[in-house]
């Protein structure tokens, strides 16, 4: 995004607002980092993803006089002015220190990233803005805790992913023709009609700066290699086959690093290529035929990766196959009792995932998916000596 764009988007609001503050000279590091907390905590309560603050204009007459502060020669002591206000912030933020001319006049501007559930400390106090004016935020316990509360109430599917993402490197990191695809419309002729539509889904959204973060969502779902984001990649689903009927020895172990939908048909195969086989004569060919219901296969495995407990780190969805029973597992306490599973209302964890995997056909959203699978597997325990456990050991 041109820079001077920037500057006319954020002139747009016609005063200065909570979440952004002008200044001409004031370069006292003290108050610029007690600024960044001020509108990083102001943005996050007025659910912003940006708070500004920018030098070079003034804030009564909004007009373009420029400026003499040059932030990348600031020092404080032996630091740069930039790594000193970094490191006095607590939690760590993202904010970028932008510096150019516009009608000849020198603009600098802080872009300060929203905190996403926590309000940010400067030198271990935290500021918020009422109206024009900085104040502390102790002296506002209802704004805090709206910002606490965010840590409870946010979606966990419109976390950022990934933030601060061009345009080229969006495309590079998500599969959007799977999306295409699976959705069954046309793909747009150009890139910025593929970002639309996936701003639109809330995959990725959009940032003042004209670059994106990539959501959860997004990443999920369409993630060409969950390594490439660090807050997900341990959610790849993994896939271990075992030699005989219990754990003691292992045949192989695929982890799927693509997204969820994306990936979904290729997981599928993958598993059922690894399931045992019976042959079935017909009345003029034999054919080999898997021992497991291919609709019990897609109803758990879905399942699994929609309603699994994001909250808990270090874990991922996992398919264990056995000489005798298939073992599919995520983590997460049961919404449903286990005895219920059959005749209860769904209800389902993660309602947005579930939402658009619905849409890409990929799972039902009616509750009638594990009902088809368990009858299927009830069906074939009676007409086989092969023991089949669907179990869903948590979650």
């Amino acid at each position: 995004m041109d820079y001077e764009d920037l500057l006319t988007e954020i002139l747009q609001f016609n005063r200065e607002t909570e979440w952004v503050e002008f200044k001409v000279n004031n370069i006292n590091p003290q108050e610029i980092g007690e600024y960044i907390s001020a509108l990083s905590n102001s943005a996050s309560y007025h659910q912003k993803t940006l708070g500004f603050l920018v030098f070079g204009v003034e804030d009564e007459t909004l007009d373009i006089v420029g400026t003499t502060f040059q932030p990348f020669k600031e020092k404080v002591g032996n630091q740069e002015l930039e790594n000193w206000l970094a490191t006095q912030l607590n939690p760590a933020i993202d904010f970028k220190i932008i510096e150019f001319e516009k009608d000849e006049k020198k603009i600098v501007i802080f872009r300060i990233d929203a905190t996403p559930n926590q309000p940010v400390l400067f030198r271990n106090k935290a500021f918020i803005r009422i109206g024009s004016y900085k104040k502390p935020l102790d002296d506002h316990p209802e704004r805090e805790r709206k910002i606490w509360n965010k840590a409870i109430s946010n979606d966990f599917e419109y976390e950022i992913a990934m933030a601060d993402v061009s345009a080229e490197k969006v495309i590079h990191l998500l599969n959007f023709v799977a999306y295409f695809d699976m959705m069954k419309i046309p793909l747009p002729e150009t890139n910025t009609g593929v970002l639309e539509k996936f701003v639109q889904e809330r995959l990725i959204q959009k940032r003042k700066d004209g670059n994106y973060d990539i959501l959860n969502l997004g990443a999920l779902l369409f993630a060409k290699d969950f390594n490439d984001f660090s807050k997900i990649r341990r959610k790849a689903l993994r896939v271990i086959v075992y030699d005989g009927n219990n754990k003691y020895k292992t045949k192989k172990e695929k982890v799927f690093e693509k997204g969820y939908a994306s990936g979904f048909y290729e997981i599928i195969d993958y598993i059922n290529s690894q399931l045992p086989t019976y042959e079935e004569i017909g009345m003029a060919f034999r054919k080999q035929v898997i021992f497991y219901p291919p609709i019990a296969i897609r109803e758990f495995v879905a399942n699994a990766l929609i309603h699994q407990d994001f909250m808990v780190s270090g874990t991922s969805p996992m398919v264990e196959i056995f000489d005798n029973k298939v073992e599919i597992t995520n983590w997460g306490k049961s919404l449903v009792p286990t005895e219920r599973f059959i005749d209860h209302p769904p209800i389902s964890r993660n309602e947005i995932l579930a939402g658009i995997m619905r849409r890409l056909e990929i799972c039902e959203e009616r509750g009638s998916g594990i009902d088809k699978a368990i009858i299927d597997c009830e069906w074939l325990c009676c007409n086989d000596s092969l023991f089949i456990s669907p179990r869903i050991l948590r979650g």
